[in-house]
């Protein structure tokens, strides 16, 4: 077994709101730099940037897992994150499917590239990503679930996007594996999670839009990073575990 830390939510420049430097060097970089070995990019309801980052990794003690935040009917966000690209690609089908016609306007939502490994333009994704799709929570949660994916709602505390501001409560049919925290908020002193099911972790991730943001919180300690040895992490099982550490001397629990 072995301590990986990991960054689970963080975008690049294919979603319009993260920087324009958020392209695959850069990221690799600063995840290499921050003792970061594992992270999932998670753009907003798109998956073309993963291979990118994958690629720019090659040869580092850096797994890229392939995601995405997923934004449901309700309007709110949902990590979704696979073993492989193409499980992730099958989501997007259903994605496209039911993400509204809406063209991008970069001038106000901001640009979203397609990328090569390098961070060079390969084009631009036109329709706009900052929308909700027409997948309930629960389909949605379905849909990742079918594909051996892991469904862990985002920032569940924050206003904007938060399954609690939005919802009100935690809905006793979802069945997510996990459930991430805003990363500004001490997950210990969380006082809306006072109505969350017991027995499923809490875990917090930079929701990196800038290279500075990435947050490496979670400490696993797992086989190999996969979807499997996470979901093990979740429950406890084999000896495999998770805990947050905002820093070397103030360790948190995250299970």
């Amino acid at each position: 077994m072995k301590t990986y830390r990991a960054d689970l939510h963080l975008h690049t420049v294919l979603s319009p709101c993260a920087d324009i430097v958020m392209i695959p060097p850069i990221i690799v970089q600063e995840a290499v730099s921050s003792g970061i070995h594992i992270l999932a990019v998670t753009d907003h309801n798109h998956t073309a940037n993963i291979e990118a980052v994958q690629k720019a990794a090659r040869g580092y003690d850096l797994a890229i897992l392939a995601g995405m935040e997923l934004q449901t009917a309700e309007d709110i966000h949902l990590l979704c994150i696979f073993d492989s690209v193409e499980q992730a690609r099958t989501l997007q089908k259903t994605v496209d499917e039911e993400l509204p016609e809406i063209l991008n306007n970069p001038d106000y939502f901001g640009a979203q590239f397609i990328v090569d490994e390098t961070g060079d333009f390969i084009r631009s994704e036109e329709r706009l990503l900052l929308n909700s799709t027409s997948l309930t929570l629960k389909s949605a949660i379905d849909h990742v679930h079918a594909l051996h994916g892991l469904a862990i709602p985002a920032h569940v505390d924050r206003q904007a996007y938060g399954l609690l501001p939005v919802l009100g409560i935690f809905p006793p049919d979802l069945t997510y594996d996990a459930i991430e925290v805003y990363k500004h908020s001490d997950p210990s002193n969380v006082t809306c999670l006072s109505s969350y099911p017991t027995g499923i972790p809490v875990i917090q991730n930079g929701d990196a839009h800038f290279s500075n943001d990435l947050l490496g919180a979670c400490y696993f300690i797992i086989e190999n990073p996969t979807t499997e040895e996470f979901r093990k992490a979740f429950r406890g099982e084999d000896g495999r575990s998770v805990s947050l550490y905002r820093g070397i001397d103030n360790p948190r629990r995250g299970s």
